[in-house]
């Protein structure tokens, strides 16, 4: 795995399971350094490590809660202060609260928007400076197909992703000049733990490819976005999601 890639280090959030999981071993199998972030899921992040240097990778483990700020801002100025910035950071923490309107209750619009929309700020506010310093890195967030169109039963869900992809398009302009670039990644209908209990056979009849995706399709478009190749894609939106919108 020596490549050029080896000096960079990057940051992937909720890399435990599921998509964040598959980010974390493309990244690592394209020669970079991950460093796993996880919250609750210790024993899932230590696999993931174990199996990243089985295959020859680097990995670190770092634990932080991505709706508390303080907690935030404390572990990622420490990790910086020592290791200096990361290459790449990668937002893909998130969580899922679903209901209809009705019958949806403050603490499951508030717990999705402190995760997945305050997790953005939380997570970036100590970590763009030293970015922009170097001038250089990647920044990409994973929203959702959600955050585009709206889904039933998702207002919260759909309201934190739309927030991500806006917020993502405005840090894009600021950190343009700094050849820093900020993109989206959207996922449609992807194979992981948080869609088991959805009707499957009614939302894949939406879908022209008649399939759900597969957590390593979003993760390969991550590991290009974060490329040299890359450095002229910004402020983009991309949508891994079989022909859906």
């Amino acid at each position: 795995m020596m490549n050029e890639n080896n000096s960079k280090k990057v940051l992937v959030t909720g890399s435990s399971g599921g998509i964040g999981r598959a980010i974390a071993l493309a990244v690592a199998q394209a020669g970079y350094e991950v460093v796993a972030h996880y919250n609750n899921g210790k024993e899932k992040a230590e696999n993931l490590k174990a199996e990243i240097e089985s295959l020859g990778g680097k990995c670190s483990l770092l634990q932080f809660n991505i709706s508390d700020r303080a907690d935030c801002t404390s572990k990622l100025e420490s990790w910086s202060e020592e290791n200096g910035a990361f290459w790449g950071i990668i937002l893909n923490a998130g969580i899922a609260r679903d209901d209809v309107f009705p019958a949806l209750t403050d603490e499951k619009w508030d717990s999705v928007i402190h995760t997945n929309l305050d997790g953005f700020y939380n997570v970036l506010k100590p970590l763009v400076l030293p970015l922009c310093r170097k001038k250089r890195g990647r920044i990409i967030t994973i929203a959702s197909v959600s955050g585009i169109i709206g889904n039933r039963g998702q207002v919260n869900y759909s309201a934190s992703k739309a927030g991500i992809i806006g917020a993502t398009k405005a840090l894009a302009t600021e950190l343009a000049s700094r050849k820093i670039t900020v993109n989206c990644i959207a996922p449609g209908l992807i194979e992981t733990d948080m869609v088991k209990e959805l009707p499957l056979e009614q939302m894949l009849s939406t879908i022209p490819m008649g399939r759900a995706g597969k957590p390593e399709e979003v993760a390969s478009l991550a590991v290009y976005l974060l490329g040299e190749g890359a450095g002229y894609i910004t402020r983009q939106v991309i949508s891994v999601n079989g022909g859906l919108i």
